[in-house]
């Protein structure tokens, strides 16, 4: 049964395991970084109130931190607490601080003078005060700020996986690059329903009084140290092993991923779900040994990696082709023969080259393609053109980014058409989807994405044809034009197939060159 036969019910049956310890892992982190938000924030948030020429800087840097995109807050933890669920608490404890500590702030400060002035009348010192009349009065505006920093972290937690830190998140950024959506669904219906829970609890706690609150609070704390060491033991656990694995979200649910390897090579790895943008740092780090990567990615020069040998060849060709809609072919009549000056022209060496520089030295795309076009002799000055606008798309990571910037040079300097570039859509479901509903013009993709991604033949048809470069960019030139009206030009000229990789010094020491290699290493250790 495919994805496109398989109800939302069966999938989340079928995965039920999976999705229960994926549950408990979002629960772990949220739990966890809220109780310690609100230790932070509750005390911070008290502190202001009563010395309040603090408060405008205290809550200007909690608004600061809380500006800070999702991504980018995990990728600077990474440095310092490296992968797995240290840096994601961090980053949800961040994230929860403002509305705790406004919130807490805002409550105090807000109980009327009278009330404090009677408190003082009675010979209540200034903790007895704060303790028996301020936080009591005060609660229900804080628990507001807690339920507020409750929802977010709920939603924020999600993009935890990126980081090895597990989650529902893992199905989410899995479904989108596999274009699944009973695999989104399976991750963002629990989150949701995660979040209105939360919410729904605490707003309950809301009409109890303080005493049962502090009660409450105790059993709190060791619910979420349950949590987190549910979510901590992999991690001891992965200790004893010889070696431990990192696959992206799409990798792990392929044919030509982690299912190819299982059922193919019959490989068993403790496996850890995370980013291809912090995966490769993980494993110069020696954080993980063995990741998926791309053939063509620079960062297997940047972290001296080698490539593991598909002696069983389960990962088919990925040409990359500029893919089109047939009605901007006609729309833009020049653009064929234009994105085609690109055909032949990148082999894999020079990808790898070319990603280096931008994975690896950080140089712009922008610079990167001008000094490709120039040395291939294909750089035009731009026409600065007034005509229509072509869009181009790119999925996010430095080689499609790249692409773009080559194809918006030599569209503006051989034509007159303006050009828009839609960098960084995400994974293969948001460009394809945004190329059929014309959001984009064209993107750049690869022919084994295009066969087991999007069209996701029968088993039969795919052994035939998935070893062979020609026979995969023919069948699927033909079905994305009878399906989709999209029409594959020539190919760029290199491959970017999916790959295992080592550090190139622990390949060396253990003697693990192929996959196979690797399987029977791991069989006897």
């Amino acid at each position: 049964m495919n994805e496109r036969e398989q109800t939302l019910w069966n999938f989340m049956w079928e995965q039920k395991d999976k999705l229960f310890n994926q549950t408990l892992q979002h629960l772990g982190l949220t739990f966890t970084s809220l109780l310690l938000a609100i230790a932070i924030g509750l005390p911070l948030g008290m502190f202001i109130a009563r010395n309040r020429k603090w408060a405008a800087g205290v809550l200007g840097f909690a608004g600061v931190l809380q500006t800070i995109p999702s991504i980018a807050l995990l990728g600077f933890m990474i440095p310092i607490l490296g992968i797995g669920a240290k840096p994601a608490i961090v980053a949800l404890l961040v994230y929860a601080l403002l509305p705790i500590i406004r919130n807490t702030f805002t409550g105090i400060t807000g109980i009327d003078r009278d009330v404090i002035e009677a408190a003082n009348a009675l010979g209540m010192n200034k903790k007895q005060v704060l303790f028996r009349v301020e936080l009591p009065l005060a609660m229900p505006v804080i628990l507001a700020g807690i339920r507020t920093a409750a929802v977010i972290n709920v939603g924020v937690a999600t993009l935890a996986s990126f980081i090895a830190a597990g989650g529902l998140g893992e199905f989410i950024f899995g479904g989108i690059s596999l274009n699944n959506s009973n695999m989104i669904l399976a991750g963002a219906i629990p989150a949701a329903l995660l979040a209105i829970g939360l919410d729904f609890l605490l707003s309950k706690l809301q009409q109890l009084d303080f005493i049962k609150l502090k009660k409450l609070g105790y059993v709190a704390i060791i619910l979420s140290l349950c949590l987190l060491s549910y979510e901590f033991w992999p991690t001891v656990a992965r200790a004893d092993t010889k070696l431990t694995a990192g696959f992206t979200p799409e990798f792990m649910g392929r044919q030509d991923g982690n299912l190819g390897l299982k059922s193919v090579y019959g490989l068993k790895i403790p496996t850890r779900v995370i980013s291809d943008a912090v995966m490769y740092k993980a494993a110069y780090e020696k954080e993980l040994d063995v990741i998926s990567g791309y053939s063509t990615d620079g960062r297997l020069k940047a972290f001296d990696l080698i490539v593991l040998k598909d002696d069983k060849g389960i990962f088919p060709p990925y040409d990359a082709v500029p893919v089109v809609r047939e009605q901007s072919l006609k729309k833009f009549p020049q653009l064929e023969a234009v994105l085609n000056q690109l055909a032949g022209k990148i082999n894999d060496s020079t990808m790898v080259a070319l990603n280096y520089r931008t994975d690896y030295l950080k140089q712009s795309p922008e610079r990167v393609a001008k000094d490709f076009l120039m040395s291939a002799g294909l750089y035009k000055n731009p026409r600065n053109g007034n005509g229509e606008i072509v869009r181009i798309g790119s999925k996010i990571f430095g080689e499609q980014y790249i692409l773009a910037q080559i194809y918006r040079m030599l569209i503006e300097g051989n034509t007159n058409y303006q050009v828009a570039t839609k960098s960084g859509l995400g994974g293969t479901k948001i460009c394809f989807d945004a190329l059929v509903n014309d959001q984009i013009d064209f993107y750049p993709e690869y022919t084994g994405t295009g066969l087991l991604v999007l069209l996701n033949p029968d088993q039969t048809l795919l052994k035939s044809i998935s070893q062979d470069k020609e026979k995969v960019y023919d069948y699927v030139s033909k079905m994305f034009q009878q399906q989709y009206q999209l029409k594959w030009l020539t190919p760029i000229g290199f491959n970017n197939s999916y790959a295992l990789m080592m550090r190139r010094k622990q390949s060396k020491a253990l003697g693990v060159t192929t996959i196979t290699e690797l399987k029977n290493y791991l069989d006897t250790n």
